[in-house]
């Protein structure tokens, strides 16, 4: 790869796309927590405060992704976030060397495009290593059954399989013991059974968490709704504005909790439910982490019900 000094020439947008990202995040401090395929690079996002690794960098194609903002694109996107700066602000930073530690950067050249996720087949929860992980995260196959799905999908050539939950526009969030990705469309997942209430939850794991907590209860007694990411919740704003009561199990992260204050101050409607799980990042984790039978498990008092 052709290296630049930044001292030694004024750069261009274009010039800071073809940046290595990887590069400039090690330039800044930030290491990956794990690097799969050889050329994804998974971190804690350098945008917000978070537990896990979701924050993605294609190093094939030099994009980012971060899921928990559902958002993207090139390091010049990821500069004006990082920055809060003006375009104008950062050819500034980049020129002056602040925009990358003072490190030389890399450009370059130019990739062949990731394969794209291809959905093959979808089918009942059959494979034993997803029943292992669903047991693994505390949920009872029976209990997948009502929402979820077996979605073997292709990859580059490669076919391999997760749990799929459906979204409103047909996509699928597909997640296993070794993969979390999505199948465009990506959107939130509604369940209007006619209820005046409504629960929302960041993740589906989450729901079904809260279903194996109400083993007895009429699952169409209430609403739902699966953001599928807390950067979607304005998207499901004008369903839950129609609810006598919103009942959010959202994240305790710092996603999360910014979601949740700003619908907190949307009315009376919206109760927040996480002090239930206070000590936990989030529904699924208090479930697995109290490690109780079932019998024991203490029954969440739902609104609505």
């Amino acid at each position: 790869m052709e290296e630049m000094d930044m001292e030694a020439e004024r750069m261009t947008l274009d010039q800071i796309r073809a940046l290595d990202i990887v590069a400039w995040l090690a330039g800044l401090g930030f290491e990956p927590e794990v690097v799969k395929k050889g050329y994804e690079y998974w971190y804690q996002s350098p945008l917000r405060e978070e537990a896990d690794a979701s924050f993605k960098v294609n190093q094939r194609l030099n994009r980012w992704y971060d899921f928990g903002l559902a958002a993207g694109g090139n390091l010049v996107d990821l500069g004006l976030r990082y920055f809060g700066c003006t375009v104008s602000e950062l050819l500034v930073r980049f020129n002056n060397g602040e925009g990358a530690g003072g490190q030389v950067l890399h450009i370059r050249k130019p990739v062949v495009a990731e394969p794209q996720l291809v959905v093959s087949d979808v089918r009942p929860i059959f494979s034993f290593p997803l029943k292992n992980y669903l047991h693994e995260r505390g949920i009872p196959v029976a209990v997948a059954d009502e929402f979820c799905v077996e979605v073997r999908y292709k990859v580059g050539g490669h076919e391999l399989y997760g749990i799929g939950f459906k979204n409103d526009a047909g996509g699928y969030e597909i997640r296993s013991k070794i993969a979390k990705c999505c199948c465009s469309p990506k959107t939130i997942t509604t369940y209007n059974y006619g209820a005046p209430s409504a629960q929302v939850f960041e993740g589906f794991f989450d729901l079904l968490s809260w279903r194996v907590l109400h083993p007895y209860d009429d699952p169409r007694a209430t609403n739902l709704v699966v953001l599928n990411s807390a950067a979607l919740f304005e998207r499901a704003l004008p369903f839950l504005e129609s609810h006598e009561r919103v009942h959010l199990w959202l994240d305790n992260d710092a996603t999360g909790k910014r979601y949740r204050n700003e619908a907190l101050v949307l009315g009376k409607r919206y109760w927040d439910e996480s002090g239930f799980y206070s000590q936990f990042k989030d529904l699924n984790e208090w479930l697995c982490r109290k490690g109780l039978a079932p019998e024991q498990r203490q029954r969440l008092k739902v609104g609505g019900l």
